[in-house]
This record gives structure tokens, sequence and C-alpha cells, in this order.
């Protein structure tokens, strides 16, 4: 118990607060807050500031906490890795004990925000957390599994602004989640593909195949085609609450054919060079075909 405490009292250090930000994933959790926003307005009737204010605040805590948690369990594998032998506990930053305190806090805070949104938001929220940290990070290291179960987790963002918008679960927010659902797989497969051999490092092996090969850019052609047509289910008024003008659809349908570009340019070269670029065109994907659902809705 004084040991915790003690490690408690060292997080209000000052120096501590830099490297717990960097625990959260700063960058990528604020993609996932603006997923969680886009959800928001796309489900909203009128827009409340309170509710905004708690849901940004608090899918970041949550997301943080479960990235910290993600950096506990992983620690040791993450010292073998180029792309994470710098963050805060290989490094020594963080004691496990401060990121686990600070990580937990986190998760509470975060929870309790999204509750007082309402009851559904909370059990998404908690849900997505207990997915990613309990079931998906320790399942990282047995095989392409993890993948299909942390993109549940993945997926969930816009759901949740949905959900913190309406107090409601039905069509709408289950097209929000398929399609980040079926984005993760051609996002983080390209993420396998450019950092495996790091990843072999560390004992990760997540292409679905295992291997840079053939049948790996196959699954991720497929997936991206599976995304793409989700994606443009709104403009055939198929999602109820949910829909895209003509004009949307169109554009919806060029920026998923623009990935699939991509997805079909890695199959071809099997080159990292051609993964990469399927990563930061994933990256740009999502945003812009969220952004299009809301400006979509308010014109």
């Amino acid at each position: 118990m004084a040991q915790s405490r003690t490690h408690a009292l060292a997080l209000l250090n000052p120096a501590k607060w830099a490297a717990v930000a960097e625990l959260t994933k700063a960058r990528l959790n604020l993609s996932v807050v603006y997923s969680a926003l886009a959800g928001y307005f796309l489900g909203a009737g009128t827009l409340e500031w309170l509710p905004l204010l708690f849901l940004s605040l608090g899918g970041y805590l949550v997301v943080g906490g479960a990235n910290g948690f993600n950096q506990v369990i992983e620690r040791d594998r993450d010292k073998k890795m180029q792309r994470t032998q710098n963050r805060p506990i290989p490094t020594g930053r963080l004691s496990v004990m401060e990121a686990m305190i600070a990580s937990t806090l986190m998760a509470l805070v975060g929870l309790f925000l999204l509750y007082l949104i309402n009851p559904l938001a909370f059990t998404f929220g908690a849900g997505a957390l207990f997915i990613y940290a309990v079931v998906y990070t320790p399942l990282k290291a047995g095989g392409p599994l993890a993948v299909f179960v942390g993109a549940i987790p993945g997926a969930i963002p816009a759901l949740l602004g949905w959900v913190a918008a309406t107090n409601d679960f039905d069509v709408e927010p289950g097209t929000l989640f398929a399609i980040q659902f079926l984005w993760q797989f051609t996002h983080f497969w390209a993420i396998a593909w450019v950092a495996y051999d790091d990843y072999g490092r560390a004992g990760y092996n997540l292409l679905p195949s295992g291997k840079r090969d053939a049948k790996s850019a196959r699954q991720i052609i497929l997936y991206t085609i599976a995304l793409v047509t989700v994606s443009i289910l709104p403009a055939w008024g198929l999602t109820g609450g949910l829909t895209l003008s003509l004009w949307g659809g169109v554009v919806a349908l060029l920026l998923g054919l623009a990935l699939l570009v991509l997805a079909v340019q890695l199959a071809r070269g099997r080159q990292k060079q051609d993964a990469r670029r399927l990563m930061i065109g994933s990256v740009v994907y999502l945003p812009l075909l969220q952004l299009l659902y809301v400006i979509d809705k308010f014109i």
C-alpha cells in the first residue's frame, strides 16, 4: 500500500506528465475521438455541448487507459521492437506501477464521464476497454486471430458517438461499426506488412497468411472491397436514419476505389513501399469518409 502511494505521488511530479501523455498515444487517440465526434454529429438531432465535452474527454481517457494497460502487458516485447523501444516503460520514464496507476485512473474517470452521458455509452466504452486490454492484448502474440478481435474495440468509436447522442442502438450505429470494423483490416494489415520484421523480433506474426505473400495481399483486397461496399449502403437507403445523398454516395465510392487501387498495387508489387502507401491511404480514407457523412447530413 505504501509503495502504491509513493508511485501515485510520483505521478504528481510535472516531469511525469509528458510520459503519461505519451502513454496515451495522443496522436492515435485523437483520431479515435474524431471518429466518436463524427458519430455524435451524425446521430444528434440537436447539438448539446456538455455531452460533447464528456464524450471527447471521456473517450480520450478510456482509450488512453486502454493504451496504457496494453503497454504494461507488452513491456518486454516493446523493448525488442524499434517502433516501441522508446515508449515510457521500456525507457524507464514510467515504472510499471506508475503506468498501472495512471492507466487505471484514466479508465475510471473516462468511464464515469461516459456514464454521465448515458448508460449505453458507458457499456460500449467499458466493453471496448475490456476487449482491448484483457482479450486482444494477450492474444496478440498468438497470431492473426488477434486482428479480428482487436478490430472490435477499434470499431466502437463512431458507434459510441451515435449512442452518446441518441441513447439507442440500431442499424445506424451498427453500420458505423461495420465500416470501421472492416477498415481495421486494411489499415492494420498494411501496418503489419510494413513492420513485419520489427514485429518478428517481438514474436508477433499478424498478417493473415503469416507472410508477406499473395495470400495476405488477396485478403487485404477482399476486406477493402467489403469496406467500400458497406460505406455506400447509406446512399441506397438501407441504413435507417444514416443516409447519403447521391453525390455523397458517389464521393464515398470514389474514396473507396482510391483505397482499393492502393490495395491492388500492394498485391501486384508486394513491396514495403506499397504497403506504406496503403497504410497512409487508410489513415486518410476513414476521417475523410466520416467527414463526408457529416457534411452530407448538414447540407
